[in-house]
């Protein structure tokens, strides 16, 4: 059955010692696609998720800053992500966002995120949005700065409560499910992920983090999307088979507009 996983970091110093093997069992659980988060461990690497997609067919990347490297940017930061962005390989821009959770201030936060999302919407690419303690202004900036451009934008790791969800479904944007939906305290995300509608819905595993039921607490990878997607079928009233294919699709059709 064909999957994807729509957000993970392959380039995580987790999988130094097997990053092949992990490749290869998350194509053989199923994974038609992968997308590697380009954000790295920030500033000045910003190709650490392209020099793998480079190398496999099915391995797409992104690049970004996150928020939480938003003090690593120098004056050639920005021109690079935008540079990059034309790579036929990088299909979105991300993760970015706003992070309140640890201790960057949001002074130099905020203009980092709306600087992306302006080079985002000048490329015509997709972004990938992290928020954390910071739904309030997350979605203030994208109301002003994104919505109504067109473009897709995907909250990644969905962990809000339905009515957030209604809001950003609302607002246009795509939800991505990971392995906190699992977790047996996460009925609300279980619950947002029932009400979302089957064309803005997406799988992730942000892998090597947050590894669903049965594997919590363990490294992650992208071969457990499948446990996700089997407790996510159930909650929506479909099939995993169904849930992979109505994923896959949307994954095609909003990253991969050019038909790889």
């Amino acid at each position: 059955m064909p999957f994807v996983d729509s957000h993970c970091h392959l380039d995580d110093r987790q999988y130094a010692g097997d990053r092949p093997a992990v490749i290869e069992r998350a194509f053989a659980a199923g994974l038609q696609y992968m997308l590697a988060i380009g954000t790295g461990e920030g500033p000045p690497d910003m190709e650490a998720a392209l020099r793998i997609a480079d190398k496999h067919a099915g391995i797409f990347a992104t690049v970004g800053v996150h928020p939480n490297d938003a003090g690593k940017i120098t004056d050639g930061t920005l021109s690079h992500v935008e540079e990059l962005l034309q790579h036929p390989k990088v299909v979105a821009l991300g993760e970015i966002g706003l992070d309140y959770h640890w201790d960057t201030p949001k002074e130099i936060q905020l203009p980092l995120f709306r600087d992306q999302l302006a080079l985002a919407a000048k490329a015509k690419k997709p972004v990938i949005i992290h928020t954390r303690d910071a739904w309030e202004d997350t979605i203030a900036v994208l109301r002003s700065e994104w919505v109504g451009n067109g473009l897709p934008c995907v909250m990644h790791c969905f962990t809000g409560n339905v009515e957030q969800a209604e809001e950003c479904l609302t607002l246009g944007f795509y939800l991505a499910f990971g392995g906190v939906a699992t977790f047996p305290k996460a009925s609300e995300i279980r619950e947002a992920a029932r009400i979302t509608p089957s064309d803005r819905l997406l799988l992730e595993t942000d892998a090597p983090y947050l590894a669903p039921v049965p594997y919590r607490g363990k490294r992650n990878e992208p071969a457990y999307l499948v446990h996700t997607a089997q407790v996510l079928a159930e909650v929506r009233n479909c099939t995993p088979e169904e849930l992979g294919s109505q994923t896959t699709s949307t994954f095609e059709r909003i990253l991969l507009p050019n038909g790889h």
